[in-house]
C-alpha cells in the first residue's frame, strides 16, 4: 500500500483479514492444528516500512467464518445459476415483438445473427426508419444462448439513442418468461451523484458511509427487480442509502445488458472493457450511430493543457507542490519560447516536458491520497494532468504532438501570452483494435456508415469484418423536399429572417396540422423563431429544446410527439435530437 493502513478504507481491510482468516482455516486443517497466529503484513511502497497486525485464532472460530462464507458464497451462486439457466432458455424462445419484419429489416437481423454466430464484426448501413435499434437487439438477444455470452452491450453515441433502446429491451423482455432479462443503464458519475459538492468518503458523503454495509441487501433487490433504468437504480440506491452511481457500477457484473455510453467500452478508463478482461466475459456488442464513433473515439485518446489550466490549478496547491507547478510551467513557457512560429507539431514529447509532467502527477497523487476528502479544481485537474500523461506515454504516429502559442492578453505568461499543449489522435485504430478482438463479436450500425474500407481502417477492425448495406424500404415519392430560396438562414441575416420562416411554418401546420418538428442552428436562432411563433400564432402548440437537457429532459421532449398529436418542437442541428430519434407513424 502507498500510506498507513489506518488510512484504508474499512471494506478493504475487513477483505484482507477475510483473505487472510480463509488461509488459516485451510492451514488448520491440514496441518491438524487447534490454533494460528495470523500476521497481516503492510508494505508502504514509498518508505518500504512494514506494519505488521496479529492475531491469535483458534481453529474452530476460523472454520466456522469460512463455512459462513462458503454459505454466502454458494447461495448467491446458485441463484445466479439458476437466473442464467432461465435466460438462456427464454431468449433461445424470444419471438418477434412486432410480429413480422418491417422491409429491410429482416436482412439487417440475420447479418446481425450470422456474424454473432460466427464471432465475427459486421458493420451495417441501414437507412433510417426500418427499426434498427430492435432489428439488432433482437438477434443479437437470440444468438445469446448458443454463444455463451455473458454480456450485451448496447452503446450509444448520444443520449437519445438510449431511449429507444430501452423501449425495445422493454418490449423484448416482455416476451421473457418471468422477465428473466437483467437490463441496467449506465451513466455518467455527474448524472446520478446525489452530493457533488461531497468527496466519495465515507467522512464526507452520507451515501458513501457505510456502503460496502448496505449493499448486498441494495444488490440482492436490484437483481431482482431486473430493470435497471436511471430512475429505478437511483430509487433502489436513496431506498438503502447508498450511492446510485457507484451501485450501478457494481450491478453491471449482475446484468444481462447493459446500456450506455460508448465510453464505458472503448475509453481509455471506461469501466466495462476492464471489468470484462478481468472477469473473463464473453461480451457481444452493438453500437449505434456508429458513423460518430471515429470522432468520439478520437476525442476519447486527445488531451490538452493550457498555461492558464496551470496557473489555476497552481494558485490552489499547497507549498510543498509549488517547486513541481513551477518545474512544468517553465518547461511550456520554455518550449513555447524555443518556437519559430506560434503552431509547431513535434515529433516527440519534449523530454522537458514530459518529465515536469511525470513528477508533478507523482506529487499530486500523493498529495490526493493524504487528503482524500479533497474535492474541486485541484482534483479535476490532476485528473485531467494524469490523463494527458498516460496518453503521452502511448505517442506515436496515430496522433500529433502540438504547441501553440495564444495572442497577448489571453491568459498566459508574463508577455500576456497564452500557451496550449495537445495531444490530438488522429487515427483511434491502434487503441479500438484491442477491444474489438477482446469481445465475442460487436456490430456497428447508422444509416450513414460508408465507405467501409474508411471505418474499418480508421477504428481497427479486423480484417474478416462483414459488411452490409440495407437499401431504403421506402418509395422514393414518399419524400418531398421544399426549398424557400427567398429565406437565408446565414448569421447576419438570422434577425430579417424571423417573420419569414414563422410564415412558413405557421402555414404548413396549418395546411396539414400535426406533429413537426424543426431544427436550427443555434438555440439562440430557435429560441427567437419560437418566440415570433408563440407571439403571432399563439395557439400553435410549441416545445422546445434545451441547453444540457438530461435524460428525463430528453425523454419528455419526445414524450410531447404523441400519436395523432399537434404542435411543433423546436431542436438544434447535431444536438441531442439530430439522430437515433424513432418517431414513427402519426408521432411525427
Amino acid at each position: 500500500i502507498r500510506g498507513h493502513p489506518d488510512e484504508l478504507p474499512e471494506n478493504r481491510r475487513v477483505l484482507h483479514w477475510a483473505q487472510l482468516q480463509t488461509y488459516g482455516a485451510l492451514f488448520c486443517r491440514a496441518r491438524g492444528v487447534d490454533e494460528v497466529h495470523l500476521a497481516l503484513v503492510y508494505v508502504d511502497v514509498a518508505t518500504q516500512g512494514e506494519t505488521v497486525l496479529r492475531q491469535l485464532c483458534s481453529a474452530e472460530e476460523l472454520e466456522a467464518a469460512f463455512e459462513a462464507r462458503c454459505e454466502a458464497f454458494l447461495g448467491w451462486s446458485q441463484q445466479e445459476a439458476a437466473h442464467r439457466l432461465a435466460r438462456d432458455e427464454g431468449l433461445q424462445q424470444l419471438p418477434f415483438p412486432p410480429g413480422e419484419f418491417r422491409p429491410g429489416q429482416r436482412a439487417l437481423a440475420e447479418a446481425v445473427y450470422r456474424t454473432a454466430v460466427s464471432g465475427r464484426c459486421l458493420l451495417a448501413q441501414a437507412p433510417t426508419g426500418i427499426g434498427k435499434t430492435i432489428g439488432t437487439l433482437y438477434p443479437m438477444l437470440r444468438a445469446v444462448p448458443g454463444q455463451g455470452i455473458d454480456k450485451l452491450a448496447y452503446l450509444t453515441c448520444k443520449g437519445t439513442g438510449r431511449i429507444t433502446a430501452l423501449e425495445a429491451l422493454q418490449r423484448l423482455r416482455e416476451h421473457t418468461p418471468a422477465r428473466a432479462l437483467r437490463v441496467l443503464t449506465l451513466v455518467a458519475k455527474e448524472q446520478a451523484c446525489e452530493h457533488p459538492d461531497k468527496a466519495c468518503h465515507g467522512d464526507s458523503c452520507p451515501l458513501a458511509q457505510g456502503f460496502h454495509d448496505r449493499l448486498p441487501a441494495a444488490r440482492a433487490e436490484a437483481v431482482a427487480v431486473g430493470w435497471l433504468d436511471p430512475a429505478a437504480t437511483r430509487q433502489l440506491a436513496l431506498q438503502h442509502r447508498v450511492c446510485p452511481y457507484y451501485l450501478g457500477q457494481e450491478l453491471l457484473r449482475w446484468t444481462d445488458v447493459v446500456v450506455g455510453d460508448v465510453h464505458h467500452a472503448f475509453d481509455p478508463f471506461g469501466q466495462l472493457h476492464g471489468l470484462a478482461q478481468a472477469q473473463e466475459w464473453r461480451v457481444a456488442m452493438l453500437v449505434d450511430e456508429a458513423h460518430n464513433l471515429i470522432e468520439r473515439a478520437r476525442q476519447m485518446y486527445s488531451a490538452s493543457l493550457t498555461l492558464a489550466q496551470l496557473k489555476a490549478a497552481r494558485a490552489l496547491a499547497p507549498a510543498a507542490l509549488q517547486s513541481r507547478f513551477g518545474r512544468l510551467q517553465r518547461a511550456l513557457l520554455d518550449t513555447a519560447e524555443l518556437q519559430e512560429t506560434d503552431y509547431q507539431a513535434y515529433d516527440s514529447v519534449p523530454e522537458a516536458i514530459d518529465d515536469a509532467l511525470l513528477a508533478l502527477v507523482t506529487a499530486l497523487g500523493e498529495h490526493l491520497q493524504e487528503h482524500p476528502l479533497a474535492t474541486g479544481a485541484l482534483l479535476n485537474f490532476h485528473f485531467d494532468a494524469l490523463r494527458l500523461l498516460r496518453l503521452s506515454e502511448e505517442f506515436a504516429s496515430h496522433s500529433i504532438f502540438d504547441l501553440q502559442r495564444g495572442a497577448p492578453g489571453s491568459g498566459g505568461d508574463e508577455a500576456g501570452g497564452e500557451v496550449t499543449l495537445n495531444l490530438r489522435n488522429v487515427v483511434p485504430a491502434g487503441f479500438l483494435k484491442q477491444r474489438f478482438e477482446a469481445c465475442r463479436t460487436v456490430t456497428l450500425f447508422s444509416a450513414t456508415l460508408g465507405p467501409e474500407a474508411y471505418q474499418r481502417d480508421l477504428l481497427g477492425l479486423p480484417d474478416n469484418t462483414a459488411w452490409i448495406d440495407v437499401p431504403p424500404a421506402f418509395a422514393p415519392e414518399n419524400l418531398r423536399v421544399r426549398i424557400a430560396g427567398h429565406v437565408s438562414t446565414r448569421f447576419p441575416d438570422r434577425a430579417a429572417s424571423l417573420d419569414d420562416v414563422v410564415a412558413l411554418m405557421a402555414r404548413q401546420y396549418a395546411e396539414a396540422p400535426g406533429n413537426y418538428l424543426a431544427f436550427f442552428s443555434s438555440f439562440d436562432y430557435a429560441d427567437r423563431v419560437a418566440d415570433r411563433l408563440a407571439m403571432l400564432h399563439p395557439g400553435l402548440p410549441q416545445w422546445r429544446q434545451g441547453r444540457s437537457m438530461d435524460e428525463a429532459s430528453r425523454r419528455d421532449f419526445l414524450g410531447r410527439f404523441v400519436a395523432d398529436g399537434r404542435g411543433i418542437g423546436f431542436a438544434v442541428l447535431g444536438g441531442a435530437f439530430a439522430e437515433g430519434v424513432d418517431l414513427p407513424g402519426t408521432r411525427l
